[in-house]
């Protein structure tokens, strides 16, 4: 979902809050040749105790955590990364919108290993409705199974929120809209379901609550881990160390996806073969109000999940 980028004023970049414009890097920055940075979406909602973060300290252990595997040390605490971000949207008077941290190799050499090179850290936050569209809550939206698969944790770490690794992620959605669907799902190498591009995938079979391991090449999703804690919650069974086949996509009675900017996104069709009566189904509509009644503070429960501006 595009943005007007007028809404917004100041980037937090490397300590200091800087210009919109001038929120810039060098050409020959690491990162950019190399793909070397680690970044996280994370959604601030306008609730009804007020403007609140939700899972900032889940999303912000996942920042560094992901950091890990490249040898990339980030140069601030996580308290001075809250402090930042708690800073930018009070200047920019938000109270819901998309929170973007990222960190990455900066300007240096330029040889394939980062050596002495700086690691850079910039927060950027704009207002961002829904990804998939406003209609896709309630409707559902169309997939297909891409041609491209998903790397193997052997090959790069697939639960690091890398950003080079969304090369895997652009392919697969692009293909999918060159194909007239909204959207994608990757299968992994072994030809099981992984996850779409940018989201989880949860199946609903006979009553109980199917979606993909950490060990099928998926990232270990918050808002997916949101979803099975709201599910059991409410006394669903669910496996969460599922290995799913393609072909029991067609077959589920119910699909959906799950992510920062999908939150609870309905799925009708994959492959224009309708799941269940093609709309969105009773249990997928039970967790996504339940979601939405979370964030909305129509209850009080996990209450430590949020951090009020």
């Amino acid at each position: 979902m595009e943005f007007d980028e007028m809404d917004v004023e100041t980037i937090w970049q490397d300590g200091s809050f800087v210009d919109w414009d001038d929120a810039t890097v060098h050409v020959l920055t690491h990162g950019l040749h190399y793909g070397t940075g680690v970044f996280e979406g994370v959604r601030c909602y306008d609730t009804q105790n007020g403007p609140a973060i939700f899972r900032w300290d889940e999303h912000l252990e996942r920042l560094y955590q992901s950091a890990q595997p490249y040898d990339m040390e980030i140069p601030y605490t996580r308290e001075e990364l809250t402090t930042a971000t708690l800073e930018l949207l009070r200047r920019e008077k938000l109270e819901s919108c998309y929170i973007r941290p990222v960190a990455f190799y900066g300007y240096g050499s330029l040889g394939v290993s980062p050596g002495d090179n700086p690691v850079d850290v910039a927060i950027a936050a704009w207002p961002w409705g829904a990804y998939l569209g406003e209609e896709a809550l309630t409707k559902g939206v169309e997939v297909m199974i891409s041609s491209w698969r998903k790397h193997a944790s052997s090959q790069i770490p697939t639960n690091a929120k890398t950003t080079g690794l969304y090369v895997n992620s652009l392919l697969a959605g692009e293909e999918a809209r060159r194909n007239g669907y909204t959207e994608a799902i990757v299968l992994n190498k072994e030809g099981n379901v992984a996850e779409g591009p940018g989201e989880n995938i949860f199946m609903i079979r006979d009553g109980e609550i199917y979606t993909p391991g950490l060990s099928e090449s998926i990232l270990d999703g918050i808002t997916r881990n949101t979803v099975i804690e709201l599910a059991r919650d409410r006394g669903y069974t669910v496996h969460d160390r599922a290995t799913i086949s393609r072909g029991e996509l067609n077959t589920a009675d119910e699909l959906f996806f799950t992510g920062t900017a999908a939150e609870v996104t309905p799925i009708r069709k994959v492959d224009n073969v309708e799941i269940g009566d093609g709309s969105r189904g009773p249990v997928t509509e039970e967790l996504q109000q339940a979601f939405f009644d979370l964030i909305d503070r129509e209850t009080s429960a996990h209450e430590e999940w949020f951090t009020y501006l």
